[in-house]
């Protein structure tokens, strides 16, 4: 079976449980048929007998005995075996039998009887008084009409039970199968899409089952990874772009100083070199941190640290590097428990990203939430468009603003990793970085918002 097609295994299994479950059915059917069909003709025997023995007690007993099945026999039997009454169909034969029943009604199968036949009955008897003596009434119902009729049934069951099975072989193979062409067209499909190819998609046929929303599942996958796959082009793009800015610069100074070595200033030289050697080792090194959070390398030993303190210190930076207003009058102490090396780098990117972004004013909030630390980052930029409040923190992104313009981001050495790194270092620490709303108005500029957990988690 292993080797068998899902349409083959699925039709078999089937069809074996539906001819499995209809076979027992069908035994159940018949015996069911056949009990009833008995039990039927037994309170029907016992009522006449009780009828015929207080008619034998009264002395009114015919000799004739009517009111019978067709298909039934009866004899009122004296003590001596003489026959005081019979049924049309053996008038004048001797006793069909000679048992005793004693004080109630007893069953047995006898063959009796019946015009020029012998026939099988389930035959009743009963003893009760008369003027003349006791008498026992024998009554016998003919057991071929219950089995005509089971035998007319199973007849049936055994035609009908083959057509039916081989019916729902048939449909559940056809219906298996225009399902499974769907699910392999779509496997053919998905098969033929390449790297190069992430624009097709999976043909939809706008049928809403299991396999139409496969297909539609199939085409969001490709559409995510299209979009991770262009923005890993642009990622690339960008960085061999900031890339290959220093190391030019870098080659053109080095050859001026080759080409003139008299008039070269070696120190100038030597700052200038080292500047744009830090500008390349800090994108590096970003790119480091993102493959040890890819990677989940376990956070480095947590800490107990003051978020203000590090807030501080790093607005205290900003504000040398830039001349916007930086607002820390609501910054108060905020225990957490994180590394202080990599907290220090969540609050540098969060702050870079501001004071790059900002027109002229950036405002820092430090206080206890919930057990933890909180901080609040709010710039007056041009804010965050609504379809990019995710995308900003996916490593592979920059803002339009960064690549169309090419002026604060591009400007302060940004690669489009520094929120990517923030939010990957801040749930590695157990917390959360995102994106607030502006208190209910649609104010311009973004609200960051960090939450870390306090010393006590």
């Amino acid at each position: 079976m292993r080797r068998t097609t899902l349409r083959t295994r699925a039709t078999v299994l089937a069809t074996v449980i539906t001819g499995l479950t209809l076979l027992l059915g069908s035994v159940a059917l018949v015996l069911t048929l056949e009990a009833r069909l008995r039990s039927g003709a037994d309170e029907l025997a016992g009522s006449r007998i009780h009828d015929l023995l207080h008619l034998a007690e009264l002395g009114a007993l015919p000799t004739t005995l009517t009111n019978l099945d067709d298909e039934g026999v009866g004899q009122v039997v004296a003590a001596d075996g003489r026959v005081l009454a019979a049924s049309p169909n053996i008038q004048g034969k001797p006793a069909i039998a000679g048992f005793d029943p004693g004080d109630g009604l007893v069953v047995r199968t006898v063959d009796a009887p019946d015009d020029a036949e012998t026939e099988t009955y389930r035959l009743w008897a009963g003893t009760g008084p008369s003027p003349d003596g006791p008498v026992t009434v024998y009554l016998g119902t003919s057991l071929e009409s219950v089995h005509e009729a089971s035998s007319a049934l199973r007849r049936a069951l055994l035609l009908g039970v083959p057509v039916v099975v081989a019916l729902l072989a048939l449909g559940t193979w056809l219906v298996l199968g225009g399902a499974l062409r769907r699910v392999d067209r779509i496997r053919r499909e998905v098969d033929e899409i390449t790297e190069d190819r992430l624009d097709r998609r999976v043909a939809d046929s706008g049928v809403d089952d299991e396999v139409g929303r496969l297909a539609a599942t199939m085409n969001r996958m490709l559409a995510r990874l299209e979009a991770s796959a262009r923005r890993q082009r642009d990622f690339v793009a960008d960085v061999s772009h900031d890339l290959q800015s220093p190391l030019a610069a870098q080659r053109a100074q080095v050859e001026v100083a080759l080409a003139r070595p008299g008039s070269t200033d070696v120190t100038a030289l030597g700052s200038d070199l080292l500047a744009t050697t830090a500008q390349m080792e800090r994108l590096v090194g970003d790119l480091l941190v993102l493959a040890s959070v890819d990677a989940g390398a376990p956070a480095p030993e947590a800490t107990a640290i003051d978020l203000e303190d590090v807030v501080l210190e790093e607005a205290a930076r900003a504000r040398t590097a830039n001349g916007l207003v930086l607002d820390t009058s609501r910054v108060s102490a905020a225990p957490v428990r994180a590394d202080r090396g990599e907290v220090q780098r969540i609050v540098r990117n969060l702050l870079d990203n501001a004071v790059a972004h900002a027109s002229s004013r950036v405002e820092v909030r430090v206080s206890t939430e919930s057990g933890g630390g909180r901080l609040d980052v709010l710039d007056d930029g041009p804010g965050v468009p609504d379809e990019e409040r995710e995308l900003i923190f996916e490593r592979f992104h920059r803002g339009d603003r960064a690549r169309s313009t090419g002026s604060a981001v591009r400007d302060t050495g940004g690669s489009g990793l520094g929120l990517a790194i923030a939010r990957g270092l801040a749930e590695r620490a157990g917390g959360h970085l995102g994106l607030a709303d502006r208190d209910g108005a649609p104010a311009p500029g973004a609200h960051f918002v960090l939450r870390l957990p306090g010393t006590g988690g």
